[in-house]
């Protein structure tokens, strides 16, 4: 099992909305602000030694600690915070994505437990609140990927997909290219990302969706020329760089350019939207 979109320049952050009117001591601003900049050890040893954390803290621990990709950690955190406040649908969503993260990294013993807690966690996130768009993206992603057995399944991938495209049409096309390709059907899920970007033009992520898929269907120069359309919209785009560097590496070629691409996105100003650091390293030594 695989919930790949969330590793896709597509992860959106937000921290508990609750928290919002809320007035955060200078130590949490501080350790919020190291989060965004993806600063995420130096977050946590400005979170960790206060007293008395309340569920927003225990969101931001529990995040930086996803980020570090120390799951099991992550769940022990996001646990006690949906204790805390067991109707946040922010806090059942991350629960959910830390399982997943374990089912994906665990023995197959203990994997399916994991899917399965992690699917339970989505669904639940989204009856908490239907506007918890993150949540209903990442269901339908386990949907798309889980077997049966694990409560997946492509039906139940469509009617999330309809659900997705009446908050945003061109998401709603990228949901049926992914369904199109599990199908096997190619030329659906070209024409769905080619009209995801007639939909939705300036979001250099869809040119980067489209050049990504060319790409894996062997059409390396017009996957070249998506991606060159791409860096002309947003030059120092980090989803560009990664994700153009990620494809020539992939493909083996051009693996002098992906190294340059690849050094510029590590000295890019990151947010937690962004692929980890660690994955443009692990890249870079693949290189090597």
């Amino acid at each position: 099992m695989s919930l790949h979109m969330l590793l896709r320049g597509i992860v959106f952050i937000t921290l508990a909305a609750a928290g919002a009117a809320v007035a955060r001591s200078p130590e949490w601003e501080r350790a919020k602000d190291l989060y965004q900049r993806t600063e995420y050890k130096q977050a946590l040893a400005i979170l960790t030694p206060l007293p008395n954390k309340d569920a927003e803290t225990l969101q931001l621990i529990g995040q930086s600690y996803f980020m570090l990709a120390e799951y099991k950690k992550a769940t022990e955190v996001f646990e006690k915070a949906t204790q805390a406040a067991p109707d946040n649908s922010q806090l059942h969503h991350w629960l959910g994505r830390t399982y997943c993260r374990r089912a994906e990294t665990s023995s197959f013993i203990t994997a399916p437990g994991y899917a399965s807690k992690c699917r339970s966690l989505f669904e639940k996130a989204i009856e908490l609140d239907g506007g918890n768009y993150e949540a209903i993206d990442d269901l339908f992603d386990y949907y798309l990927e889980a077997p049966g057995i694990l409560g997946g399944g492509i039906q139940k991938a469509a009617e999330l997909a309809k659900r997705i495209a009446k908050r945003d049409p061109a998401q709603g096309h990228y949901a049926e290219a992914l369904m199109a390709v599990k199908l096997k059907d190619y030329q659906a899920a070209e024409d769905h990302l080619r009209k995801a970007i007639e939909l939705a033009p300036k979001q250099v992520g869809r040119r980067v969706d489209l050049a990504k898929y060319l790409a894996s269907r062997g059409r390396i120069s017009e996957s070249d020329a998506m991606f060159t359309e791409a860096a002309q919209i947003a030059p120092n785009s980090p989803a560009v760089l990664f994700s153009r560097a990620e494809s020539y590496i992939q493909q083996q070629r051009n693996l002098n350019d992906a190294r340059q691409l690849l050094e510029r996105y590590l000295n890019t100003q990151l947010n937690p939207d962004n692929p980890p650091r660690s994955r443009a390293e692990q890249l870079l030594k693949k290189i090597s």
